[in-house]
């Protein structure tokens, strides 16, 4: 079952809170959708969801990770980091939506105040009815600081790219179940 977070404090900077989770995404953004095979079987698929929920998966990306939940839950604010001193970008989120379901594992976050971008992004592990393992990162985003517009068309480059390299090390991660 998705869970759906309601507008309150610390809310998000965009209209459209939970659009990763239905179709079609919203106009006005860039949207990215990124799939990738990321193993086979209960196993891989349960080490893959972990990953993913307990934001390891982000972690062994290379990023700096903070929470005020161990794992994806409604609610729970994240704080994303790259970078090293004064050429850290910080991006807080908060996230939106969580899904634990048998088959289907993950969650969304949206931006806040401070993030150099607006929008959402989804993390979500998947196993198909033959016992493929698939990871995807679903996200709309639109540049919310001048450096990210300065930036232009390299966003949505480098956050492929990033997708990418998440799908990489949920693999990794699986391949070890």
């Amino acid at each position: 079952m998705t869970r759906l977070i309601s507008a309150g404090r610390d809310t998000v900077t965009y209209p459209d809170r939970g659009a990763t989770a239905r179709q079609p995404l919203p106009d006005g953004y860039h949207h990215l959708r990124h799939r990738t095979r990321v193993g086979h079987g209960q196993a891989a698929f349960e080490t893959a969801g972990t990953a993913v929920t307990t934001f390891l998966a982000h972690r062994a990306a290379g990023m700096r990770v903070r929470s005020d939940a161990a794992d994806a839950r409604p609610g729970a604010r994240v704080e994303v980091g790259i970078g090293f001193g004064p050429l850290r970008i910080t991006a807080p989120c908060r996230v939106i939506w969580t899904a634990y379901e048998p088959r289907r594992v993950g969650f969304a976050y949206g931006t806040l105040d401070g993030h150099p971008e607006c929008g959402e992004e989804s993390f979500v592990v998947e196993r198909d009815p033959e016992g493929g393992v698939w990871f995807t990162v679903t996200a709309f985003s639109r540049p919310a600081r001048w450096y990210t517009r300065l930036a232009g068309p390299v966003v949505p480059f480098l956050q492929l790219r990033y997708a990418r390299r998440l799908g990489r090390h949920v693999r990794a991660l699986a391949a070890a179940a």
